[in-house]
């Protein structure tokens, strides 16, 4: 076997190219191959140098450009053809980024692999919008969970939302009907405040606020589209509303 090239797998954090760490920007600077989410900022393009040779992966609701298995057979076999690959991902690569997959990968064929980590949409939605994932007098518990995954009426939510917690949904605009049905059921009060964000830490970020039994509505309403996260809990409460909005005024 020739030389084998490594596969990075890179966090781009929420959005706005600022964000990036380091070790990220200098990745894409340098970069020959760059592997991508659909949901990354074009800013972030911009920082991959001109005649890199970029290859979309993007998911969506209703079609994959590629299975992730065919994901990670294109990355061990760039790397395995002597190519460094970076894999860049939204967020964080390891919060639902299906980073761990790609990594096991990558060591059972021998390809070397290195983590970068990236701001995870949720905290960097949260910041943007400056709604505190913890406060003293709110929420000292935080939990993660994807909105979108098969199975969602079997998974165990009971005790993630409520007095003293917050609950942050990934990939669950689409289903909220559902999302805020399941919560309901697990005994979760249905005024509730909710945020969603949607397009964190862009120009274009909107934060929308309202009630657990009215988030089917408000989504439908504003039509909300991806990239967009849904927060629950009293950290979002209409008390920060100011906040929020010098938040909208500063990405404007």
């Amino acid at each position: 076997m020739g030389n084998v090239g490594t596969v990075y797998l890179v966090g781009a954090g929420p959005g706005d190219p600022d964000l990036l760490t380091l070790r990220a920007a200098r990745l894409l600077g340098r970069a020959e191959l760059v592997v991508h989410d659909g949901l990354i900022d074009p800013a972030v393009f911009a920082l991959i140098r001109p005649d890199a040779k970029l290859v979309s992966v993007a998911k969506s609701r209703a079609r994959h450009t590629l299975p992730q298995d065919r994901i990670n057979a294109l990355l061990v076999r760039e790397a395995l053809a002597g190519h460094d690959v970076v894999r860049l991902k939204g967020g964080d690569p390891f919060v639902f980024g299906r980073g761990g997959e790609e990594a096991e990968a990558c060591r059972a064929a021998g390809v070397p692999v290195e983590i970068v980590p990236g701001i995870t949409s949720a905290l960097g939605a949260a910041a943007a919008a400056q709604i505190p994932l913890t406060h003293r007098d709110s929420a000292s518990i935080v939990s993660f969970v994807a909105g979108q995954c098969k199975g969602l009426t079997e998974q165990n939510w009971a005790g993630l939302a409520g007095k003293g917690r917050t609950l942050v949904i990934y990939m669950g605009v689409t289903n909220a009907p559902n999302i805020a049905e399941k919560l309901m059921a697990d005994g979760l009060a249905p005024d509730v405040p909710v945020a969603v964000i949607e397009n964190a830490a862009r120009p274009e970020m909107r934060v929308l606020r309202g009630a657990l039994a009215a988030l089917p509505q408000l989504v439908e309403r504003e039509r909300v589209k991806s990239p967009a996260l849904i927060i629950i809990g009293e950290v979002t409460a209409e008390k920060d509303a100011a906040l929020a909005q010098i938040a909208l005024e500063a990405h404007s």
